[in-house]
């Protein structure tokens, strides 16, 4: 059979994504987009599901959603993380798994949209910083954060990864490589792919512990500045973004929160939202703390909106989700609340998206698909279906399934609002 000459038929007709004060734009024209995260999309197709991931690919390209933010580095092995990784050892990396994403960047380009690509991790699920900690100080890492008690102690041993070089050195030779890379399928050198949207330094980078950022905040600061100057000499074609919380991720401090990302080579804010975990919304209780946490996200989402504001760059919310009702995991559950917020938060984010202001985009959390937890509530295991719930989390905690038809009616208005 023939194979198909991809970046013939691709390349005249695509450009990059760009950034025009504080708004994204493609073709000289407002980018506004709605997205989710499929961290797992390469892991899916490298592990025999790439029919379920095809097919995923085109329910969510049919409802609009066309940003994709997915996993694209992942290290080391040990309980409650990724089955297969992208650098299994220090230095070595799976050519299988990087085929795989060689596949979803093709099937994504076929389908007209975007990936968000992130390269490291400050959680230890998919191996991340810790990961590079434990090999760069020759020290046993494999404890997950199961326990409240234990995150304090586990964000203070990753933190560790910014001031550590050989860390930083082994981090950067990985993204050579990737940023380097030819796609398999496509032919296309990833720097000159514009199915990539942004490079991203890393899933959610904190300082350490939330209550004490001073001591990390130089080393942290560089850090971000030199790796983002790194990808930018690799490839002058992409955007390249910090993968951060917001304020949450920087101590609460505006000043660390604008520091990072007024850097010339950070191209525009990203900021999470999380309801339940930040503890403004208690499934014993939803109809009254869910005002509670609409206030309390309206006000979340009007800082940044201030904050790149100030900067005058666009701005991304690029991981938010909510539980299903009364806490179930399982797939069949109602989703009376999850629908509520997620249209409340959709007309705040979308309304100031187009009234040209700093918003440019969401990718919610997360996409399930056509996958089920075998176990609704159990922690992932291998030889499980992936869903939107990583490794360390109940499986169904914040997925959004093919089968979720009010939810995903919900996402479909506002993505065709953005078309």
């Amino acid at each position: 059979m023939k194979k198909k000459n991809y970046h013939k038929s691709w390349s005249a007709s695509r450009e990059f994504i760009k950034v025009e004060g504080n708004q994204l734009k493609l073709n000289d024209r407002p980018y506004i987009f709605m997205g989710t995260n499929m961290w797992y999309a390469a892991n899916l197709a490298a592990e025999g599901h790439k029919n379920r991931l095809t097919k995923e690919l085109d329910q969510l390209n049919e409802l609009g959603i066309k940003n994709i933010r997915i996993l694209g580095a992942s290290e080391g092995s040990g309980s409650f993380r990724i089955n297969k990784s992208f650098q299994p050892e220090l230095g070595v990396y799976d050519e299988d798994l990087l085929n795989a994403l060689d596949y979803v960047l093709a099937e994504l380009r076929k389908r007209g949209m975007y990936a968000v690509i992130y390269l490291n991790n400050f959680w230890d699920w998919s191996g991340g910083m810790a990961q590079y900690v434990s090999w760069s100080m020759g020290e046993s890492f494999s404890k997950p954060i199961i326990d409240e008690k234990d995150i304090s102690a586990f964000m203070e041993y990753s933190a560790r990864f910014y001031s550590i070089p050989s860390a930083m050195q082994a981090f950067r030779d990985y993204i050579s490589m990737l940023v380097k890379r030819t796609n398999s399928i496509t032919g296309v050198a990833y720097k000159d792919d514009p199915t990539i949207m942004s490079w991203q330094l890393a899933n959610e980078p904190r300082l350490g512990r939330l209550e004490d950022t001073q001591p990390n905040r130089v080393f942290f600061l560089r850090w971000i500045r030199e790796t983002a100057n790194f990808i930018k000499e690799l490839d002058p074609n992409h955007l390249v973004s910090t993968g951060s919380e917001g304020l949450i991720g920087s101590g609460l401090s505006e000043e660390i929160f604008l520091s990072a990302h007024e850097m010339v080579e950070i191209d525009y804010l990203t900021f999470h939202l999380w309801a339940y975990n930040w503890d403004w919304f208690d499934p014993k209780d939803e109809a009254a703390t869910f005002p509670v946490a609409i206030n309390k996200a309206k006000k979340y989402l009007e800082e940044h909106y201030g904050l790149a504001n100030v900067l005058n760059k666009p701005l991304t919310l690029e991981e938010f989700g909510f539980l299903r009702d009364l806490k179930s995991y399982n797939p069949g559950s109602s989703t009376r609340w999850r629908d509520k917020y997620f249209s409340e938060i959709l007309m705040l984010v979308y309304d100031n998206a187009l009234k040209n202001g700093p918003m440019s985009g969401t990718n919610f959390w997360a996409w399930g698909g056509m996958g089920s937890p075998s176990k609704p509530d159990y922690l992932w295991k291998p030889g499980v279906e992936y869903i939107g719930d990583p490794p360390h989390e109940p499986q169904g905690f914040y997925s959004v399934f093919s089968s979720d038809n009010s939810t995903l009616a919900i996402l479909e208005k506002y993505a065709k609002m953005c078309i």
